[in-house]
């Protein structure tokens, strides 16, 4: 049975799920996630959750600043991912891939026994989150792509310019924003974006300050 046979809405979708704070690591709607897991309360995770809904919440812990702290603030939007990739190397890790089902806010983080964090959560404000590209009409693809090549250009990046022109809107808007090497609340903004038009926009603005930033010149194109 495939992923959106078995989380075609909220209501298929369980209400509380174990959570993976990661920092800087971004889970879209259908983007795939591979995860390379090795501590302890993570394998125990996974095991649990492949003997159950198969799905984990990716999440970001609150910025520090400076304090470290054992069991952090997590950040209030998150996204559920179903485990479709699972493999278990020799020296006792597992590697799977996770692609992502759809976003969720936080509502309430419980006291459990497992060794790894669970909250419950509700998924209210996000469900165009299951219905495969929404909105991919109203994206400024043009502007998007030649945002990409100038990013790509002053940062030295490989591109697979043949898959990017092939890609449909929400593929391509999904997939640039979880590659592009942005810091951890560009990340949480691009998830929280409210549409796929809007993530298009939040790429091109971050794009734009970060070429500004390197002191490229903004007019260069690669053609």
């Amino acid at each position: 049975m495939g992923m959106n046979a078995v989380y075609s809405g909220p209501e298929d979708c369980p209400a509380v799920i174990p959570l993976f704070p990661l920092a800087g690591a971004l889970l879209l709607p259908r983007g795939q996630m591979p995860l390379n897991i090795f501590e302890p309360r993570y394998l125990a995770m996974i095991d649990d959750a492949l003997r159950t809904h198969r799905v984990i919440g990716m999440i970001q812990p609150e910025p520090e600043n400076g304090r470290q702290s054992q069991v952090p603030a997590l950040l209030q939007v998150g996204c559920l991912g179903r485990i479709t990739q699972f493999a278990e190397t020799g020296d006792d890790r597992y590697v799977i891939t996770l692609t992502g089902v759809a976003r969720f806010r936080l509502e309430e983080e419980l006291s459990v026994t497992t060794p790894y964090r669970q909250a419950r959560i509700a998924y209210d404000g996000f469900t165009l989150d299951f219905q495969a590209r929404a909105g991919e009409e109203e994206v400024d693809r043009p502007g998007l792509i030649k945002a990409l090549r100038r990013f790509a250009k002053a940062n030295e990046l490989k591109i697979d310019w043949k898959g990017v022109n092939e890609a449909p809107n929400e593929a391509l808007v999904n997939a640039l924003s979880m590659m592009c090497p942005f810091g951890p609340p560009e990340k949480q903004a691009l998830l929280e974006a409210p549409s796929l038009k809007s993530r298009a926009e939040v790429l091109v603005a971050i794009t734009e300050i970060e070429l500004a930033r390197g002191g490229s010149d903004p007019e260069t194109t690669l053609q």
